[in-house]
């Protein structure tokens, strides 16, 4: 990151001392300015002051519900929010998302990992309004003239899956919960109907990934939801 720059703020938010102390040194030398709370009240008195670009939240604080410390950190949209859990809260996790977190990670996680999901939250925060037009592998999207293509080569997409994609680009990567995707696709009426979800991402995945079995774009979060893979 150029040193011309202000460094990204991040609080990382997590009752274990150890997590913290990890990643502030590895979050300070990938350039980051750092801060740290031990707990949800600790964190939401933080945040008006720090005024972070991006929260490290873990879901099991000792003090309050991660999901309510999201529903209070969006509300005043003080940043993007960065779950962290264990694999035993999908729920919370869901949840989560769900009041306005942007992704999360499940524990044990690396630190590339984490550093790769922190760009793309800045780059979404830095990006500006607009119909998006992207190219990641083989495939295209323009949004503006409602444009899919694979190498070079036009894709039809029913208005359904196209709706389905749309959301999932516009996402900048992050995971869209079930609920999410069924809301903005089919409305609120929908959220029972996961069916339709799943089908209509398997025949979106027939006509763009590579080999659907194993998709490079349409990613499937377990028992979560899904996201779209942007190169950087």
């Amino acid at each position: 990151m150029s040193s011309e720059a202000p460094r990204p703020r991040v609080l990382v938010v997590d009752d274990d001392e150890s997590i913290r102390r990890f990643l502030e040194i590895a979050l300070r030398s990938r350039g980051y300015e750092v801060f740290e709370a031990a707990g949800a009240r600790a964190a939401l008195t933080a945040a008006p002051d720090v005024r972070p670009d991006i929260v490290i939240l873990d879901l099991g604080l000792p003090d309050g519900d991660g999901v309510d410390v999201t529903k209070h950190l969006r509300a005043a949209d003080h940043a993007s929010i960065l779950i962290l859990s264990v694999r035993d809260q999908e729920d919370q996790k869901v949840a989560a998302l769900e009041a306005g977190a942007e992704d999360y990670l499940t524990k044990p996680f690396g630190i590339e990992e984490l550093h790769a999901r922190l760009r793309v939250l800045l780059r979404r925060r830095a990006a500006h309004g607009g119909e998006k037009q992207i190219k990641t592998g083989d495939l295209e999207i323009d949004l503006a003239r409602r444009v899919v293509k694979i190498r070079g080569k036009a894709v039809h997409l029913t208005p359904t899956e196209y709706d389905l994609l749309k959301a999932l680009l516009q996402a900048d990567g992050r995971v869209l919960t079930h609920g999410q995707l069924l809301q903005r696709v089919w409305g609120d009426t929908y959220a029972s109907e996961g069916h339709l979800l799943r089908v209509n991402v398997s025949n979106l995945r027939r006509k763009i990934e590579p080999d659907p079995a194993a998709p490079r774009y349409v990613i499937t979060e377990p028992r979560v939801g899904y996201r779209l893979v942007i190169d950087e």
